[in-house]
């Protein structure tokens, strides 16, 4: 091993078992992606370990409405998860789930260590129950008026209509969102872990440089806030790890998901023959970084280092915090086409634009992210098709005419390959330092750099001329080897380019240890297109998929209200009662059935997602209620004409809006 190898431990946070990836979801794994990449092309031994978090009362429930059991569902959406990580060229060393023996023993060694050290409370506290699930709730399967505004209707842990927080047995007329039936409060034993007696080392961690100024005032403000106990414990029924010394009693998926990285990594280390304790102990010279999203820093900021304190291991070298991804300045949205599944993107886009997009928008900052449909189809024809790739496209033909495909024994132009070997250390220390915008915008500089001095040389005239045509040898030579040098600065954003670049140069690596090899007298394959241009029609074709389905989902407290309409604008909208004719699965769509809907003098067919709630046979004959002059609408399935209303939280939770039992088909609702 080399002096200065460094031996890197890389995580992203774990993607929950209870749903597809989206491209909200891609941006962490892409920049990790391309700062581990960026490691292990610099020499360094970088090991990336992620895994499924797979365990919580909602991944229980969902594999019941399955019909499965929650081992069968997890590993079902790890096998999506996997494919569609393959399909963006996420490299992990190894990619596991929390459910797994290896998770479980270091689960149980943290909790039994930081117990013994007395960081563990028992508390009984009063929780709702529901009598006929026999289950205790969860904020989020309660309703019920709000105990300070008295709107209906309202989660158990805040309201919509007036934004006041409040604890769920607070609720006006409580009801199960799983039943439907009135909980009770019901006493048990949960365990916490304390916090508190925390509080100085993480002043002091929070502030020893791992964190980003942005996230360590934040959290200097929680600390002065008091540091509360965490509730560690959640009661059977419960999909997860029993804890060892309290039967009937598990570990609240949040305590096992975070250490789910030392899980995974165990399993890699098993794998190859790796000392688990060389990274992990207390005082390894190793680095371990975590990435996340901004919405989980208290618990991988405070919770998770305290207990790794506590427990005797190391604590994380850095954790790095990203902002979320809007699409065209707003959030993703299923109603405005923008809600983008990894799959939908991957079933119509090559998955190097989106990498490269996102890298050109990322910084070492807590910023959002706007993908900006049009400026991503800009930047992505400007950059690698206009400015990268048409250094080769325009300069290979001759040397594989002309000169048999072999380049020559000099170059026109070398201070031009020593300036693009010069920026080496500062394209270096961008993405070090996670700047990859500054990264990808020297890149392009010299880019541009490259194709002016191409234009000046202008080899297509000099090839016109037998006189001039030995010029055009060292030209292109030149050209391609700043191409490869271009090329190797890109590779953990491209890896996939860089690959066909090394097949057509006839290079065996791209790594900084050939920075300063020049292909000289050296034989290329013949030029094949690297990259196509992107068109807005690819675009409109990814997006469209995405409108098919929209699901009725409530929208978290505080968020702004969509644009007003005026009562002019709702009574345009024409409410007929439909009598459902017949009723049948799309196949490729995993939500959508297939309605015809009587309406008295005619017949429409409508594509409704509400496949997870009825079962096609259950709905014929039944009554429903539609918009029934909304402009048809194409899609990939056929032609909907028109709107089924629905209300719920979505997923098994979808309800029709039956009309009386004598309404007629046709009639109009007012």
């Amino acid at each position: 091993m080399p002096s200065d190898q460094r031996t890197i431990l890389v995580t992203s946070a774990l993607p929950y078992a209870n749903g597809s990836i989206h491209l909200g979801h891609m941006l962490e794994y892409i920049q990790t992606d391309i700062w581990v990449r960026f490691q292990k092309q610099s020499g360094h031994r970088c090991i990336y370990v992620c895994a499924d978090d797979a365990h919580g009362t909602a991944i229980m429930l969902r594999a019941e409405t399955m019909n499965q059991t929650p081992e069968a569902l997890i590993a079902d959406v790890k096998r999506e998860h996997e494919a569609d990580f393959a399909g963006f060229q996420i490299g992990f060393d190894h990619y596991s789930s929390t459910h797994t023996e290896a998770n479980r023993h270091y689960a149980e060694l943290i909790y039994t260590r930081v117990r013994d050290a007395g960081g563990i409370a028992v508390k009984t506290i009063s929780q709702l129950y529901d009598p006929e699930k026999q289950l205790f709730l969860a904020d989020r399967y309660v309703k019920g008026g709000c105990p300070q505004c008295g709107a209906d209707d309202q989660y158990g842990d805040n309201c919509e209509a007036c934004g006041a927080t409040y604890q769920a047995a607070e609720l006006k007329d409580p009801k199960s969102t799983l039943s439907g039936a009135t909980p009770i409060l019901k006493d048990s034993e949960h365990l916490f872990f304390e916090l508190g007696q925390h509080t100085e080392f993480l002043r002091q961690w929070t502030r020893s440089g791992r964190l980003q100024p942005e996230v360590a005032n934040k959290l200097t403000e929680w600390i002065d806030g008091g540091l509360r106990s965490w509730d560690i414990s959640r009661d059977a029924p419960y999909f997860g790890f029993e804890v060892p010394d309290h039967p009937g009693t598990y570990f609240y998926v949040w305590l096992d998901a975070p250490i789910g990285y030392m899980g995974a990594f165990q399993e890699w280390c098993d794998a190859n023959q790796f000392d688990f304790d060389s990274v992990w102990s207390a005082d390894s010279d190793a680095e371990v970084y975590h990435f996340i999203g901004k919405d989980i820093v208290n618990f991988h900021c405070l919770f998770w280092p305290a207990m790794l304190h506590q427990a005797q291991f190391r604590t994380p070298t850095g954790v790095n915090v990203h902002g979320f991804v809007t699409v065209d300045g707003r959030k993703m949205s299923k109603s405005r086409g923008t809600f983008i599944k990894a799959r939908t993107y991957l079933d119509q886009l090559d998955p190097e634009y989106l990498r490269y997009y996102f890298a050109t928008k990322l910084s070492a900052r807590v910023e959002d992210i706007d993908l900006s449909l049009e400026d991503f189809v800009q930047k992505v024809n400007s950059d690698l098709v206009g400015k990268l790739v048409n250094i080769a496209s325009r300069t290979a033909g001759f040397i594989t005419k002309r000169f048999d495909g072999q380049l020559g024994p000099e170059l026109a132009h070398p201070e031009l390959i020593d300036r693009i070997r010069a920026q080496a250390p500062a394209i270096q220390a961008a993405y070090e330092a996670r700047e990859f915008a500054k990264a990808t915008r020297e890149i392009m500089t010299l880019a541009d750099e490259v194709n002016a001095w191409i234009a000046d040389e202008a080899p297509w005239t000099l090839a016109k001329s037998d006189d001039t045509v030995a010029q055009v040898q060292p030209i292109c030579t030149t050209a391609l080897n700043a191409f490869r040098l271009l090329t190797l600065y890109l590779k953990p954003v491209l890896p996939s380019l860089a690959e066909r670049v090394g097949e057509f140069l006839n290079v065996s690596s791209l790594d900084y240890d050939t920075l300063d090899d020049t292909l000289l007298n050296h034989s290329i394959s013949p030029f094949k297109a690297l990259m196509t241009r992107l068109e807005m029609s690819d675009v409109e074709a990814m997006i469209q998929p995405t409108e098919d389905v929209v699901e009725v989902k409530a929208a978290p407290a505080g968020e702004p209200l969509e644009a007003e309409c005026t009562l002019d604008d709702f009574t345009k909208v024409d409410l007929r009662v439909a009598r459902i004719q017949a009723a049948e699965s799309v196949e490729g769509a995993d939500k959508l059935l297939k309605l015809t809907l009587d309406l008295g003098t005619e017949t429409r067919t409508v594509f409704s997602g509400i496949k997870h709630a009825y079962d096609p046979d259950q709905l014929i004959g039944r009554h429903t209620v539609m918009i029934a002059n909304l402009a048809p609408r194409k899609m990939k399935f056929g032609v909907s004409e028109g709107m089924v209303l629905a209300a719920g939280p979505g997923g098994t939770e979808i309800y029709l809006l039956e009309a009386d039992s004598g309404a007629q088909p046709g009639q109009r609702i007012r």
